[in-house]
């Protein structure tokens, strides 16, 4: 695992090269492994036979994080401090032989890897930007545990070791190198270990500022007024951008502002038990539940066609170059496709092509692209406003505007040009895919691709299934969306996809409880605290309010006479019809657009919807916000429009981010207890109506005592 070789300078390198897999881990056990190979370096160097040690890899990667199925299982308060504390053992003897230790980064090293490579003196990195290095374990509702919260605050200080570690980022090397969390940048392998070797032939002596007489952390301790001053803004801006719902962020400060008062050993300590009260709250066990075994779920492939083989896309054609089509087409070329953007006409694609030339130069600035790839990358794009330049293409996006003519014609146009073997993806977000189909040649080629906006950051695609769509379309759309480094939800032809018809019913409370009297200021902001990132008024607004009824519309043509109208309606009705205040895009809505920049809640919702209460039980507002989402959702696995739990769970999250602290929208009820959950539906039901009626599926899984 660990091979040892030493030169005629006397100085080591440890190459690691684990068997049997494709990178290199370090966890609990694994660790124990670098404890025979440290000791015999302090006796190299007793004997005066050390000057320096190189830690590299063999593989492509440098080392990749901790055991995710340990920890996710962990239970035990004692034993997870332990394990802690164990592998910080591990690293403080790296650093301590007394020689120059250099960690050789050939690549990708994150979390407890790259907690190794803080470990060594020096830290060097190949200038790819493809690697990736850093500690993102705060994604995962969780904290880095073997050290680099304590050894970043004495290297960087509190206040950029708090920004570093609460973004949970990933760097490429030249932004670490920006950053300070590396030291050096090396052009190539070659290049790379020679500069190690040069640094240990430079340095006297090993010693990090943490065990040096008098040393200081940058900037100073929470004991000094300014970073106390800095620190109680931090701990504000928390409570008001997280509500308490993230308990990672907080952890980190409080471990940076404890340890800075202590010595290094008893800060990591501290640091230790932080990590372990994080490891074992509900929060970081339904982060880990939805962002590694959901989201490896759906990325294997669980519920694509099987028995198709693997589809490699290499060049799309996309007809709109609006903010859709051309963030669609800028994260195609990130991915390696060629991609003909077409509009109505050729200038009108060339602004679109615009938009991916500012996002690629702000890439370069920030040091993770190289001026030349910028180029080569632009170079993919063609712009055009000739349907025949599709005749090359893998598969074409239209994301022209909800319009049924507009996109059979475009549907048409297309299909007169492209491939026989490719397929047409339609964007809409309102209208039936079976329908749209009826305009296709082809309708078992044809099928729904319903990216979310900003399609270049928002990680998720839903795959909508026409009546006649093909396995083969819908497998191949599934591979489309991972080449483009999405996750793809398959779904059924149904009111709303899941995405939009779950959230519909987290605006449609809100804007019941606005009709029943409560203020709108407070209804914000409890959609807020219960982890939402909009209020409901204004998701209302930015959607348009026409679009909410349109759903809400096809739910009674899709219910038939069971379908009993949801309270809110009467709301939309008024505000669409009778005050022509129809949403954000008309500058008018729930809120006054008069200054685009800070819209405010309207004043006339006070005379049109006066206030008839004035005492609340705040949590039993909040409740109604998630349990409306959550039993919608629980109807659309009931009537198959979702395949399973892990897509449903990300499909929330990353679709219209239902709290990602909760593990989603059907882990919430195994995260409340699913029999205590459908009690609680029973007294929803009892007070507000039939809509908070817990659907059989829910009350099959009580009775047999199983989780979603």
């Amino acid at each position: 695992m660990i091979h040892y070789s030493k030169d005629t300078d006397q100085i080591v390198t440890l190459t690691l090269d684990m068997k049997g897999r494709s990178v290199n881990i370090i966890n609990h056990e694994i660790g124990k492994v670098f404890l025979p190979v440290v000791e015999h370096l302090k006796e190299e160097k007793e004997k005066g036979k050390l000057r320096g040690v190189i830690i590299t890899s063999g593989k492509k990667d440098f080392l990749a994080g901790g055991d995710l199925d340990y920890l996710y299982e962990a239970d035990n308060a004692e034993k997870i401090y332990e394990v802690s504390q164990g592998l910080k053992k591990y690293f403080r003897d790296i650093e301590s032989p007394g020689v120059p230790v250099v960690a050789a980064i050939n690549g990708t090293a994150l979390g407890t890897g790259f907690e190794m490579a803080l470990a060594c003196h020096h830290r060097i990195v190949i200038n790819d930007p493809k690697i990736r290095l850093g500690n993102p374990e705060v994604s995962l509702g969780i904290m880095p545990g073997s050290g680099s919260v304590t050894r970043m605050m004495w290297l960087l200080g509190i206040k950029k070791t708090f920004k570093i570690l609460s973004e949970g980022k990933s760097y490429a090397p030249k932004e670490a190198l920006s950053v300070g969390i590396i030291d050096e940048l090396a052009d190539n392998q070659a290049d790379m270990l020679e500069k190690a070797k040069a640094f240990i032939l430079n340095t006297k002596e090993g010693r990090r500022p943490w065990d040096v007489e008098g040393g200081r952390i940058p900037g100073g301790t929470a004991h000094d007024l300014s970073v106390a001053s800095a620190i109680s803004m931090i701990n504000a801006q928390l409570t008001i951008g997280y509500k308490d719902n993230y308990p990672a962020p907080k952890a980190i400060l409080n471990t940076l502002v404890e340890g800075s008062k202590v010595d290094f050993d008893t800060a990591c300590r501290i640091e230790s038990r932080y990590f372990t009260q994080l490891l074992l709250s509900k929060e970081a066990k339904n982060m880990m539940k939805a962002f590694w075994y959901d989201f490896n779920a759906i990325k294997s492939g669980a519920n694509r066609p099987k028995g198709i083989g693997k589809f490699r896309p290499k060049r799309i054609g996309i007809i709109g170059a609006g903010r859709m089509g051309s963030g669609i087409a800028f994260n195609g070329v990130m991915r390696g496709l060629e991609v003909v953007l077409k509009d109505v006409s050729k200038g009108i694609a060339d602004r679109g092509k615009d938009f991916s030339e500012k996002k690629l130069s702000h890439l370069v600035k920030q040091g993770q692209l190289t001026e030349s790839a910028k180029k080569e990358l632009l170079a993919k794009i063609t712009t055009t406003e000739a349907f025949e330049d599709f005749k090359t293409c893998d598969l074409v996006i239209e994301c022209v505007f909800e319009n049924e003519m507009v996109k059979a014609k475009v549907t048409k146009d297309s299909e007169m040009h492209m491939d026989e073997y490719s397929f047409l993806g339609t964007n809409t977000v309102s209208i039936p895919i079976t329908k749209l189909a009826e305009s296709s040649s082809r309708p078992e080629n044809y099928v729904g691709l319903h990216f979310f906006a900003p399609a270049e950051d928002i990680p998720l695609v839903e795959i909508v299934r026409g009546e006649k769509t093909s396995d083969e379309t819908i497998a191949r759309a599934f591979d489309f969306a991972k080449k483009m480094r999405k996750t793809p939800i398959i779904v059924k032809d149904s009111w709303g996809f899941f995405a939009s018809r779950v959230q519909n019913t987290y605006i449609l409370e809100g804007l019941t409880m606005l009709e029943e009297g409560f203020s709108p200021a407070l209804i914000e902001n409890l959609g807020l605290q219960a982890g939402m990132p909009k209020g409901s008024l204004a998701l209302a607004d930015e959607l348009s309010l026409k679009l909410v009824l349109k759903y809400e519309n096809q739910a009674a043509v899709n219910y038939g006479p069971k379908y009993i109208q949801h309270p809110s309606v009467s709301v939309l009705h008024k505000m669409i019809d009778q005050l022509a205040r129809p949403g954000r895009s008309a500058k008018a809505g729930f809120y006054d657009y008069t200054d685009v920049a800070k819209p405010v809640l309207w004043d006339g919702l006070k005379e049109n919807f006066p206030a008839g209460k004035m005492s609340v039980i705040e949590k039993d507002l909040v409740d109604r916000f998630l349990f409306a989402q959550v039993i919608e959702a629980v109807w659309c696995l009931q009537e198959k429009i979702i395949g399973s739990v892990p897509e449903a769970n990300l499909g929330s999250i990353y679709g219209f981010g239902f709290p990602a602290f909760k593990g989603g929208v059907l882990q919430y009820v195994n995260d409340y207890g699913i029999s205590e959950f459908v009690e609680k539906c029973g007294e929803l039901e009892g007070i507000h109506g039939p809509r908070f009626k817990a659907p059989s599926l829910l009350k099959k899984k009580a009775e047999a005592g199983e989780q979603l």
